[in-house]
């Protein structure tokens, strides 16, 4: 009874959406001629309902180059090129890759410690034999482009291979090879893209077209990935490097006020940099998107959708195509984390902790918490509760109660919400964590006192830590930029393993964006590193006063060096160089005295930079 019931269908018949999208669907997989009466009993409605529904699609598919013919007595057959067939699959993979029907029952272990892939209603459609086999083949394919896919572009890649192994399982005509297609054969991911057609011709016993490689090739290069790495060639230097360009340039459209602190972002940068890859190939390739938020982000964020749209702009004129509403969409996203944390840092806000509460702490709890966790991430700390464990104790650690059930006679703040919790919940749940995260702790408010003294104290070590060591020197114009960075790594540490560290964290942080501002006359670099003790601020000169022979420098002739050790007090380090690296820029008479290259000027001035400081920080704790 239960294997019968594991393969009953649960497609609800009624589900007006959920059956025109099925149609879609299973006219994009099977290009051949068909009758009502086969599409009737595929979805178990009458041959009217099926006609209303096909009217329904057809502005969809009309929009995508693919034409209805209805043929009396021989059924119905929809025509278009290939290519327009490959667009509309994918942009009906995008449209839905969330949906019930394309995600259910995705990724299950077949108790041998693999995956395999039981797509639910999905694989009734696709035939679940060929999403498996094609899913087995993928899974075997040891290739960091294939194993950092994420979870999303893997399902896509996943159900456009099977749609197309379905219709040439069948014999369809696949369209001869285009023009655009030998642009891709030199491109790496085209042996990739080879390698996986040949897995699936020695799965399927079958000869692929050549067409398809060029298709799975473009799918993999329009894919997200969960990282983006570099593999150091001279040649992936130089489009890195333009990339990075790029990206400076949208975000001083984006925020000229604030550019300087978003470039110090490594989060937003290499967030930026892995989305921008794929939005590339969907542009040159006229690839549509979906954003099933745009219309959220445009009502709730209209001052981040403005201003990215001039970051897009940028972009524009870059790449040389119109950028669309969905893609602007997605950089909204991301320039409004941006912006978030960027705030975040100013108003010194912490983590709440929220207390999730059921009859039990083990059902509704968890799944609530589950929730919580992926629309909040790291701003709260959650831990579920049985209604019988909200002790004193849990009370006096805990911020507010989230509960499913009421909680009489407590002395707490309480949101009751509902179980499955709406986007109502969410709202109520965001705003209490926007109030708690900006006001201390309960059990920080009798000590604040004592906190501040401690943190005015570390403050004043830290300063005169930076004045006390503070490095001057002198080198050659003609010093490349590898060896400057060597030489700087000796200067700030006498042991050899912290050398090595303080070199390659410069290194590091290097090629995730350069820190050489031509437009400001001198390079910022800045770091974290455990080779260092204590904040340093040191500065490097040429000898002759004129600028590095080394056209990395891009004709500069000074160097501020600003090292951050990794530790406890990592918060103060950072808002005291960050105010360094304001100084620099807003005041000039600052950055003349350090291009001098004298020390005790360069100590002079900064100690009046830095008391400055030290009073605003003494200010604000009033």
């Amino acid at each position: 009874m239960f294997a019968e019931l594991r393969e009953a269908d649960d497609y609800d018949v009624g589900n007006r959406e959920e059956r025109r999208k099925r149609l879609i669907l299973e006219i994009l997989k099977d290009k051949g001629r068909k009758k009502l009466f086969y599409y009737s009993s595929q979805f178990k409605v009458s041959e009217a309902t099926v006609s209303s529904d096909l009217e329904a699609v057809e502005g969809w598919l009309k929009n995508h180059q693919l034409v209805v013919l209805r043929k009396p007595g021989s059924g119905i057959e929809v025509t278009g090129t290939e290519k327009s067939y490959r667009k509309a699959i994918r942009a009906f993979i995008e449209e839905n890759i969330d949906t019930k029907m394309l995600r259910e029952s995705y990724e299950v272990d077949d108790g041998m410690g693999s995956q395999s892939t039981d797509f639910g209603n999905m694989g009734r459609i696709l035939k679940d034999d060929i999403l498996k086999r094609v899913v087995r083949c993928l899974g075997s394919i040891e290739n960091q482009r294939v194993l950092t896919l994420t979870e999303n572009s893997f399902v896509g890649l996943a159900l456009h291979v099977s749609i197309a192994m379905s219709r040439i399982l069948k014999n369809e005509i696949i369209e001869p090879k285009e023009d655009w297609c030998e642009k891709l054969t030199e491109d790496e991911d085209y042996r990739l893209a080879e390698e996986i057609v040949t897995k699936l011709e020695d799965e399927f016993d079958v000869e692929i077209p050549e067409i398809e490689t060029a298709y799975v090739c473009l799918h993999i290069k329009g894919a997200k990935h969960q990282n983006i790495e570099w593999n150091g060639q001279k040649t992936i230097e130089v489009e890195r490097r333009e990339l990075l360009d790029l990206i400076n340039e949208m975000i001083n459209a984006y925020d000229s006020e604030n550019a300087f602190a978003m470039k110090q972002d490594n989060e937003f940068i290499q967030g930026l940099l892995a989305h921008l890859q794929p939005t590339f190939i969907r542009l040159v390739y006229d690839m549509k998107i979906s954003n099933p938020v745009l219309e959220e982000i445009k009502i709730s964020y209209p001052e981040i959708f403005d201003r990215s749209k001039r970051a897009a702009f940028v972009l524009e004129k870059w790449i040389g195509k119109p950028i669309p509403e969905t893609e602007i969409g997605f950089l909204t996203i991301h320039f409004g984390a941006a912006q978030v944390r960027l705030e975040g840092r100013k108003e010194n806000l912490r983590q709440v902790s929220v207390g999730i509460v059921c009859a039990s702490g083990i059902g509704i709890s968890r799944l609530m918490l589950s929730k919580l966790e992926k629309v909040f991430k790291r701003n709260i700390q959650l831990e579920a509760y049985g209604q019988n464990d909200i002790t004193p104790y849990v009370i006096g650690k805990t911020d507010f109660f989230v509960s499913s059930i009421r909680l009489r006679q407590l002395d707490a703040d309480v949101l009751l919400v509902n179980p499955l919790l709406s986007d109502e919940d969410i709202e109520k749940v965001r705003q209490k964590v926007f109030h708690y995260a900006r006001i201390p702790r309960k059990e920080e408010v009798e000590t604040q006192f004592a906190v501040e003294l401690e943190q005015v104290n570390i403050l004043a070590m830290q300063i005169k830590a930076i004045l006390r060591y503070i490095e001057v020197f002198k080198v050659s114009n003609n010093i490349t930029f590898e060896e400057l960075v060597a030489a700087i790594s000796g200067k700030m540490s006498p042991y050899r393993d912290r050398q090595i560290m303080i070199q390659e964290d410069i290194e590091e942080r290097e090629r995730l964006g350069s820190q050489v501002f031509a437009e400001f006359g001198f390079a910022l670099l800045h770091t974290r590193s455990k080779g260092v003790i204590r904040p340093s601020f040191s500065v490097c000169v040429t000898r002759d006063g004129r600028a590095f022979y080394d056209s990395y420098f891009k004709g500069i002739s000074l160097v501020i060096v600003m090292l951050l050790p990794i530790d406890e007090n990592i918060r103060i380090n950072s808002e005291i160089l960050g105010y360094i690296s304001s100084e620099l820029i807003e005041d000039y008479d600052f950055l003349m005295t350090i291009t001098g290259g004298e020390k005790e000027e360069i100590r002079e001035a900064l100690s009046k930079h830095l008391r400055k400081f030290f009073n605003q920080y003494l200010s604000k704790m009033q």
